[in-house]
């Protein structure tokens, strides 16, 4: 028999997750699936579950000064809508899923979910995203690439939960999210891309690009976005080919059900031709 927890508040939730083995439920998007029958049976659960989506304090979306916090627990649907949350994120979730599973789906489980092709992931990783990470006697903060340690392997104890996810302030003149799928939404990427750049007197002060479902995690280089930053916008649209040659050896997609890795790195490599040729400011 599968047992339900249904915690009262978060500190009621800590201490099911210090006391009890549990698989932790908020909208159930994934975890339906990965537990679904193909009978007309009722989905076989396999352990005891604690659901969370009802608690209070993980439903908030907030600022300081300095970042912008998001409960782990809002659904997609309502991040669409606030205008505080960069748009860059605002626009990968628009693309995610379709409306009925945006109202359901949470942020907190795309990334504790913690797949390659997690089109949130690509942007969060632009948008350099930190976590909040609790347990009964603990919070802690990490960052999402140091989160992710490889496919569906995370930084997160058996007695843990992600409560924030913690995006901190900054200004881009342009950004840009494309997804390659079967369809536009409610498809699981063949692979995505993410950038984000900022101009000052037509040369890039920062740069930020990433790229999803073409390696075990989203790949992302610092060492290569700062040998860009401080170039100049027209230096930059003459070495494109330079550039895109700085990446290819980062991307190592796989062959799936979805695609073949000779497209996705092609594909991926082409993405980044485009975002480097449309730079302005």
């Amino acid at each position: 028999m599968v047992n339900a927890f249904v915690p009262k508040n978060l500190n009621h939730c800590l201490e099911i997750l210090n006391d009890q083995n549990v698989r932790i439920v908020a909208g159930g998007t994934d975890m339906l699936i990965q537990n679904r029958s193909h009978t007309s049976m009722l989905i076989g659960f396999k352990s005891d579950v604690v659901y969370i989506a009802n608690l209070e304090e993980l439903n908030k979306i907030y600022e300081d000064d300095e970042f912008i916090y998001i409960g782990s627990c809002v659904s997609l649907e309502k991040i669409i809508e606030e205008t505080k949350v960069p748009k860059l994120l605002r626009d990968t979730i628009l693309e995610m899923a379709s409306p009925a599973i945006r109202h359901t789906g949470t942020l907190g489980g795309n990334i504790g979910n913690a797949s390659p092709a997690g089109d949130s992931l690509v942007s969060l990783y632009v948008l350099d995203c930190e976590l909040e990470i609790k347990s009964y006697n603990n919070t802690r903060r990490v960052m999402l690439i140091d989160f992710i340690q490889g496919v569906r392997k995370i930084n997160l104890e058996r007695n843990e939960l992600i409560t924030k996810i913690i995006l901190p302030k900054a200004e881009f003149t342009n950004s840009y999210f494309k997804k390659v799928g079967p369809r536009l939404t409610d498809a699981i990427s063949k692979l995505s891309f993410s950038g984000a750049y900022k101009v000052n007197k037509k040369v890039i002060t920062d740069i930020r690009i990433a790229f999803g479902a073409v390696s075990k995690t989203i790949v992302r280089s610092k060492e290569i976005e700062n040998r860009i930053i401080g170039l100049k916008i027209k230096d930059i649209a003459g070495m494109v080919n330079e550039i895109v040659s700085w990446y290819e050896p980062l991307i190592k997609p796989i062959d799936d059900q979805r695609s073949n890795k000779e497209y996705r790195k092609e594909v991926a490599l082409n993405l980044l031709r485009d975002f480097l040729r449309n730079l302005e400011g």
